[in-house]
């Protein structure tokens, strides 16, 4: 097994998810079967307790865990699936150490840090690695150089590079290359980042340099003096129009080159398959409009899979998508700007918990269904979308979840059979569930199938008790999980999907997700 581990310093936000991701992208480029690890240091068990607002958008495995964004880039621009066990924290390692010491596993020792906790990182690493069956393993290091959070992990990799031989372990250091007021680029930043790497036994084999502009051949060999690292191996990561361009951007630098040199491993084949696609993105002369109607909308973050998966369907229609995320509780304040939503091509209600906002994002399925706008509603979004229907088309006035109020017409509950349904996390329902689908349908179009399989994370259900009026009055339900509804459509409509999963999350570049693709699609029309 080879490693490849990339570390950050300077600050975070400089981009080490893409920089990891785009590394092995130019390597699986070169014929070799690529997995990834993302270690984060921080003390919860996993992402799913965060708010978007602390650490952007929960992105859900198929096995149902909830992780960090990073593993959403990894999954994209690999075009893998990867589990539960490709995501480390701090609160997952020190919980299963402290579990081992109540069980006597330590034979009355003293539980420290060194060896005990670093031992259980690098367990896990290794026991991850081997079981994806890869030939080389990404690990990206959370934080920054310097936490106090990332220490032990640290300690693990620095371990790690004693015990491994020297061609099978190379580090990558992310660190920050800004411009001061006379537009010169400084070095200071990288070289004390590094100062602080080496002070903990590590040093780079490479350094990614971010910066706005390209990181000029003076500036990389200033660098790499001071850092001690070959000229060529500091790498421009100045800033792209796309994050897709940056594996090109690297292969342009010569980093998969210098990499195999290190790793001493050759290229297998070459696949132009990512080149093509990123021609055919670059080609693109037309745009369309998109309304998302959420209420993270002043953090892009929060919906960054929702925003690949547009792109992906704007590339294989030859189109960008422009995306404008309003905030539905501007709606809720304003209900006459509701018609501001006339100049979109599509509007889409993305997923959430909680009852902020949701008023807001009803009046936005309601514009779209009486004005005829193409309409894509995912998890709450479809929800939300029964109940607008349930108001404004049957009547039932007070039609709700009772998830959001407590009302007499719960057209959204939780159903009593929940604790029965497989890959739960608490009342949740995660990951993926398989979906019957009506022939005919408008679903069984766009999956080409009469079955799905995709991710979910979700507590509450359409009530069973309401589908016959509900289908009665025009909503079809045509895809289903037992008595669980899936999906709900409006024949007839230009275009009215809405899915209780996350299609987003199984959407790639070159293979978008069928429902985004069929949204775009009636959007350009």
């Amino acid at each position: 097994m080879k490693y490849i581990i990339v570390t950050g310093g300077v600050m975070s936000g400089l981009g080490k998810g893409i920089t990891a991701a785009s590394i092995g992208r130019i390597l699986k480029n070169k014929g070799f079967n690529i997995t990834a690890i993302k270690i984060d240091p921080y003390i919860n068990i996993d992402a799913g307790t965060m708010s978007p607002y602390q650490h952007g958008e929960v992105f859900v495995l198929k096995d149902g865990g909830e992780v960090d964004l990073d593993l959403g880039n990894y999954e994209r621009f690999l075009d893998i699936e990867l589990t539960r066990e490709h995501n480390i924290t701090t609160g997952q390692v020190y919980q299963t150490v402290i579990d081992k010491e109540r069980r006597g596993d330590y034979l009355g020792k003293t539980v420290q840090i060194i060896p005990h906790v670093t031992n259980e990182i690098k367990e896990r690493i290794r026991k991850v690695s081997k079981k994806s069956g890869a030939e080389i393993c990404i690990i990206e290091v959370g934080g920054t150089v310097g936490d106090i959070e990332s220490m032990p992990f640290l300690e693990s990799v620095r371990q790690m590079h004693s015990e491994e031989k020297e061609e099978d372990i190379i580090f990558v250091h992310v660190t920050l290359v800004p411009l001061d007021t006379q537009g010169e680029q400084k070095t200071k930043p990288t070289q004390h980042s590094v100062k602080e790497l080496r002070s903990l036994g590590l040093q780079p084999d490479a350094i990614v340099a971010r910066c706005k502009e390209p990181v000029l051949l003076d500036t990389k060999s200033k660098i790499a003096l001071f850092c001690d690292v070959p000229a060529r191996a500091v790498v421009s990561a100045h800033d792209s129009s796309d994050i897709y361009y940056v594996p090109t951007l690297m292969e342009k630098e010569g980093l998969s080159d210098y990499l195999m040199q290190k790793l001493k491993i050759k290229e297998k084949e070459v696949s132009y398959v990512w080149d093509t696609l990123m021609k055919k993105m670059a080609s693109i002369d037309r745009e369309i409009r998109i309304a998302v109607v959420g209420k993270y909308a002043h953090l892009g973050d929060s919906y960054i899979s929702i925003n690949e998966a547009l792109k992906h369907a704007g590339i294989e229609c030859g189109c960008r998508v422009k995306a404008d995320w309003l905030d539905s509780e501007e709606f809720e304040k304003n209900p006459s700007d509701i018609d501001m939503l006339r100049k979109y091509n599509g509007i889409l209600v993305p997923g959430g918990f909680g009852v902020r906002g949701t008023e807001g994002k009803i009046l936005a399925i309601k514009f779209a269904r009486e004005n005829n706008i193409p309409y894509l509603g995912l998890c709450l979004g479809m929800q939300l979308a029964v109940i607008e229907f349930a108001r404004n088309v049957l009547g039932i006035t007070d039609a709700n979840s009772s998830e959001l109020a407590t009302t007499k017409h719960p057209v959204i509950d939780l159903l009593p059979e929940q604790g029965k349904v497989k890959n739960m996390g608490g009342t949740m329902r995660l990951g993926n569930c398989e979906a019957e689908l009506v022939e005919g349908s408008l679903a069984s179009k766009l999956y080409g199938s009469t079955t799905l399989m995709e991710r979910h994370r979700h507590r509450y259900e359409v009530n069973p008790k309401y589908i016959k009026q509900i289908e009665a009055k025009g909503m079809k339900f045509t895809g289903k999980n037992e008595h669980r509804m899936e999906i709900a459509e409006i024949p007839g409509h230009k275009f009215f999907f809405s899915s209780q999963f996350h299609p987003e999350f199984k959407s790639r570049p070159g293979k978008p997700s069928p429902p985004f693709l069929a949204f775009v699609r009636a959007a350009m029309q």
